[in-house]
């Protein structure tokens, strides 16, 4: 049998079928989770709750017709994990907690063969000050940001997901590098070259 298409899974949500439930799942479930993975840096203990939050956000969208169909179910499920991720980011944030969630990620850490367990913390340091970065920045560029540099996403597709025009979808990478490089200048993070 073949895979249902996307334009068959969107009107079966709309017509609320539940036996479409399971196939959704299955479709987008890997976009989901890597994107959130991605942003987030960690499958930590609140994952589970994020990806249920994009699927969420996923039926919602596609039972209130506000899907465009611009770009493909899994390419729009990534742009709608991405925002999750973003707005997790920037509510741990605000969180005002005794327990510094970077301490589970560092002791976790078994240094492989050959490899200098120093460095590695140094790394997860500062890739957790990267995000944390991020989480206080503007969101239209970190979205095309993270979009564009992280996903790999191209500039034409970002500005159909966004419904916006090329040059601001660009200008936005453009302005959200900017602002990430001063940022990290600013804590004393050099941004290798070739980096934006």
């Amino acid at each position: 049998m073949p895979p249902t298409t996307d334009e068959a899974l969107i009107e079966a949500v709309r017509r609320c079928d539940d036996q479409v439930a399971s196939e959704i799942y299955d479709r987008l479930f890997g976009a989901i989770d890597q994107t959130l993975y991605r942003v987030i840096g960690q499958r930590g203990p609140d994952h589970d709750d994020l990806v249920q939050q994009a699927f969420e956000q996923v039926i919602t969208t596609l039972s209130r017709h506000a899907f465009a169909r611009l770009c493909s179910l899994k390419t729009w499920a990534s742009r709608v994990a991405t925002n999750v991720g973003l707005n997790a980011l920037r509510s741990r944030r605000r969180e005002r907690t005794v327990i510094d969630r970077t301490w589970e990620l560092d002791h976790d850490l078994e240094p492989s063969a050959g490899r200098d367990p120093q460095r590695a913390l140094d790394s997860r340091a500062q890739l957790t000050q990267v995000r944390t970065l991020l989480g206080e920045m503007k969101r239209d560029q970190v979205e095309v940001l993270l979009l564009h540099d992280v996903m790999g996403h191209d500039l034409a597709e970002i500005a159909l997901m966004l419904r916006v025009s090329m040059p601001a979808a660009q200008s936005r990478l453009f302005r959200g590098r900017r602002e990430l490089r001063r940022r990290l200048e600013e804590c004393g993070l050099r941004p290798e070259r070739g980096e934006s």
